[in-house]
């Protein structure tokens, strides 16, 4: 009796650990396969010289622009700025100032093809500053990632958590909407900003918490079902004014910098800088003074996105970063330019 006993026991116990270690192996592959993606992915070369996308193109409104993102199905460029003041949207009684549009968060989301041609627009009130946007594409359709449920801070609102929703031409959209697909990664975070990497289907959120800005890496589709468990989570190292930022696999991009005229920004220099960063690390492996756009009057840097001109050959990708300038000394109304990098390190 005691050894068959103890040999029922033995397979039982064979069986629950093999059992257990299905089981883990069923919840563990997204992460451990998307941080091994990581590994394997180039590094962009921002040590070449960038070439021009497009040069000064009008946006739906005439502010600076915050954020640019790529989709690379349709091919089309999504960027985002604050709303203008004067405007007045279906549901307002009365047209309403700049201030007031960048205190509650209202942005302008303007759809342009890539010679820089304005082809659409949706205005979002209540999000944020749209400091980053992303896109990812469902069959052919468009959907735009950014911050959501701004709180006023300063002279601005910023999102606190991030929102997926589909584009819409002409639509306006509030943060209040049962629409929205809301997705909150960290409790108690806020200016909440958003990247998404296509190429290894990645979601990058860049956010501040104990007053500390950080960045953590998540799996795309284990954010969709709301599982947010991180990839990595690093601190955001030390910069000047932050501008924007961009993932690529395992290296994350930071864009900073202000425009000619301001401290320590002289013409034909300025003081835009990219950062590369490695995202499993968190150890700051190159920055480099950006000289493209010289020539622009006003030149403020702004926003960045990863674009894959084929999809089905997401290792051959695009670095681009934009600059907001003006139309001239009399019309301050601001325009949009886009540089880039196609080359990656050896």
């Amino acid at each position: 009796m005691n050894s068959f006993s103890n040999s029922r026991k033995s397979n039982y116990g064979i069986k629950f650990t093999v059992l257990i270690v299905i089981i883990c192996l069923s919840i563990m592959p997204v992460k451990v396969s998307a941080a091994l993606k990581m590994e394997r992915s180039k590094m962009f070369d921002i040590s070449a010289p960038a070439s021009e996308l497009f040069r000064e193109k009008s946006l739906k409104n005439d502010t600076v622009l915050q954020s640019i993102a790529f989709d690379h199905v349709n091919r089309h460029v999504y960027i985002a700025q604050l709303m203008s003041g004067g405007q007045q949207l279906p549901d307002e009684n009365n047209p309403v100032s700049g201030a007031k549009r960048a205190i509650d968060g209202d942005i302008a989301l303007t759809q342009l093809d890539m010679q820089g041609n304005i082809l659409g627009h949706m205005f979002l009130k209540g999000f944020g500053h749209g400091v980053s946007i992303g896109v990812e594409i469902e069959g052919s359709t468009p959907y735009i990632w950014m911050e959501v449920d701004a709180v006023a801070e300063g002279k601005n609102g910023w999102g606190t958590k991030l929102t997926r929703f589909p584009f819409k031409q002409g639509s306006h959209l509030s943060s209040n909407s049962p629409r929205l697909d809301k997705y909150e990664l960290i409790s108690d975070a806020d200016r909440t900003t958003v990247n998404i990497d296509m190429a290894y289907g990645l979601l990058t959120m860049r956010y501040r918490i104990s007053g500390q800005y950080r960045l953590a890496t998540y799996s795309l589709q284990q954010v969709k079902k709301h599982n947010y468990s991180a990839i990595s989570d690093i601190a955001q190292p030390k910069m000047g004014i932050f501008q924007g930022f961009a993932s690529y696999g395992r290296y994350i991009y930071l864009l900073e910098g202000a425009p000619y005229g301001t401290k320590g920004s002289v013409k034909p220099i300025g003081n835009t800088y990219i950062t590369v960063v490695d995202l499993i690390t968190g150890k700051v492996i190159n920055k480099k003074q950006i000289t493209a756009g010289s020539d622009l009057s006003f030149r403020e840097p702004e926003g960045m996105g990863v674009y894959i001109p084929n999809p089905d050959a997401p290792e051959k990708a695009r670095l681009y970063f934009g600059f907001a300038s003006t139309i001239s000394e009399a019309n301050k109304s601001k325009l949009v330019s886009i540089y880039g990098f196609e080359d990656f390190t050896s």
